[in-house]
């Protein structure tokens, strides 16, 4: 369950520059993929669940959700059953500005997932919250349509449409 790309975070911050942003937020990574690259999806959901399940119950085609959870650890916008549901549905990954939990089970599952941190107290399921714009945390800005890169070193965004990096990196 290596790199889903040929190209890592650090090389696109060497060829890229400024308009690689590196998210300077406190990753962990919790998913059994430790690597992924894909266009964005966002939704902004504070401390509650239900509109993150509607979304990841939709077909991912590969992307990768960024989840701006307002960066609270209170309660796990994210679990082991809502992480089966976006492998099942063709999500590559997911970036939560927030909290999971059931991260024994999140280890084992073939999608990255990176977060803040993890507690035991599940979400609200009042639905809440925006899907289809931009998210900003830890110094970068995440639009949708535009691509990620997951690794050990963190998350990168780029500003612009980069589908096929692999020949544009030596």
């Amino acid at each position: 369950m290596g790199p889903m790309s040929e190209f890592t975070t650090a090389q696109l911050c060497d060829r890229f520059g400024s308009e690689a942003q590196v998210c300077r937020a406190p990753w962990k990574s919790y998913g059994g993929r430790s690597a992924a690259w894909g266009s964005i999806e966002c939704i902004q959901c504070m401390e509650d669940a239900a509109l993150l399940r509607t979304v990841l119950a939709e077909p991912g085609e590969g992307h990768i959700l960024v989840v701006d959870g307002g960066g609270s650890t209170r309660v796990a916008i994210l679990g082991g059953r809502m992480a089966q549901l976006a492998i099942e549905h063709g999500w590559q990954g997911l970036i939560i500005h927030g909290a999971v939990r059931d991260v024994d089970l999140l280890q084992t599952l073939d999608l990255a997932i990176f977060a803040l941190g993890q507690v035991p107290m599940r979400g609200g399921k009042s639905g809440l919250g925006q899907r289809g714009v931009p998210v900003r945390f830890g110094e970068a800005t995440f639009n949708p349509g535009c691509h990620v890169c997951l690794d050990g070193d963190g998350a990168v965004a780029l500003a612009g449409e980069y589908g096929d990096l692999a020949r544009l990196i030596p």
